[in-house]
């Protein structure tokens, strides 16, 4: 296996650094905001799902006793 030297390394980093691509602010704003929608969007539901589940299941129980 070919080996580097710490100084090569050091500049092949920067060199692979150099070419990402970063989000603006804007963009970093909307997608934390996109997720606090999402993620409200989920408890939601599986809030409803949980009310219904139960509403259902005291009912069948209720039936039996």
């Amino acid at each position: 296996m070919a080996t580097t030297n710490p100084l090569q390394f050091i500049q092949q980093v920067r060199a692979e650094v150099a070419k990402v691509v970063w989000p603006t602010r804007r963009e970093v704003l909307l997608t934390t905001v996109m997720v606090f929608i999402l993620a409200a969007l989920t408890a939601v539901f599986f809030a409803v799902v949980d009310i219904l589940i139960r509403g259902g299941l005291q009912g069948i129980l209720g039936m039996f006793s």
